[in-house]
């Protein structure tokens, strides 16, 4: 079975952790996202997954390479404009040629792919939605559906009390290759503003499936993406491909007295140094180093930064390569490098 990953925008939401880091490469648990997604689509049988790449695309093909590390190939679209969710997907058109997924590569998930395929085979659809449920829809695009699942209407973001439905879409897509004559070419045309409206509006046979007791997060806002993180080092997500193992890196250096506790993930050649304490849930990157005496909880640092000695790291995500002063304090902070090349 084939994928589509979209991953060509900016996400200018998590600046400025993205202004040198693309959002495929956003890390969870210290591996890119789109690792984790292509891991996910390869543990339901596909195989061959396009990725459309614009910003930093050199650093995300570095990164996945051939895709062969995560049991996929790895096929690159190659944006020099962006065209929107489905005019990327459009591109790809002689790539698909039977039933396919297209899912972000900000969408973190335990949802049963297969069952969801099933149900949109089953109602001979052209165009099926993944759906999950939230008490709170205000941020969401809201789906009504019918008995059937068939969808009926939309809701962008609404208003506490104004919400048809709980249930959310999840930018996880099954279609058909008909959805192609839907979406004229070369042109920027958008599923969710232009292309399920139209299906909506003939009629078309379009489908939504709650994915009961699934795990999702959009990894695209800051909060989002710190809720994730911690949900993954609580083992609230069964990531494909055997999770993560918590703790120390076998060649990580951790220094004479320092203390770490609680829900922990040292990476790859990190340094903590001597009576650093480090409380979970915190994350520090592969290659990063923490100073002598200084405190981490519920910190995500990033590969490469410094933590300088003594600082204080509280409830804040440190960017790649990012130098924290000796002494700097961090609350509930977001900080990175700014410079960007597009």
């Amino acid at each position: 079975m084939k994928a589509m990953i979209l991953a060509g925008g900016l996400s200018t939401r998590l600046y400025p952790l993205t202004k040198q880091v693309p959002k495929p490469l956003v890390p969870i648990a210290n591996e890119p996202n789109a690792a984790w997604v292509m891991r996910y689509l390869h543990a339901y049988g596909v195989d061959e997954i396009a990725i459309n790449v614009h910003y930093h695309a050199e650093a995300i093909e570095t990164r996945l390479r051939d895709g062969s590390q995560y049991g996929v190939r790895l096929h690159y679209l190659h944006e020099p404009e962006l065209l929107g969710s489905a005019g990327a997907v459009k591109q790809m058109e002689t790539f698909f040629d039977d039933t396919f997924v297209v899912v972000g590569c900000d969408d973190l998930t335990d949802a049963r792919l297969d069952e969801l395929i099933a149900f949109h085979r089953s109602r001979r659809a052209l165009a099926t939605i993944g759906l999950v449920r939230a008490a709170d829809v205000s941020q969401y695009g809201v789906v009504v559906v019918d008995g059937n699942g068939r969808i009926v209407e939309f809701q962008e973001k609404p208003a506490p009390g104004t919400e048809r439905s709980h249930l959310v879409n999840t930018g996880i897509y099954v279609f058909e290759p008909g959805i192609f004559a839907r979406i004229p070419p070369d042109t920027f045309y958008d599923f969710g503003k232009q292309v399920f409206g139209e299906l909506l509006r003939d009629g078309l046979p379009f489908y939504g499936m709650e994915l009961a007791g699934a795990y999702w997060c959009d990894i695209g806002t800051p909060a989002e993406y710190r809720r994730a993180s911690d949900d993954v080092l609580a083992g609230k997500v069964r990531l494909a491909g055997g999770g993560i193992a918590l703790g120390v890196s076998p060649d990580a250096v951790v220094g004479e007295g320092a203390r770490i506790e609680g829900s922990v993930l040292v990476g790859r050649g990190a340094h903590v140094g001597d009576r650093a304490t480090i409380e979970g849930p915190s994350v520090v990157g592969d290659g990063a180093i923490v100073g002598a005496g200084a405190v981490l909880s519920g910190a995500i640092v990033w590969e490469g930064a410094v933590i300088g000695a003594d600082a204080r790291v509280n409830d804040s995500v440190v960017g790649a390569n990012y130098h924290l002063s000796a002494g700097a304090v961090l609350d509930g902070a977001v900080v990175a490098n700014e410079e960007a090349a597009v």
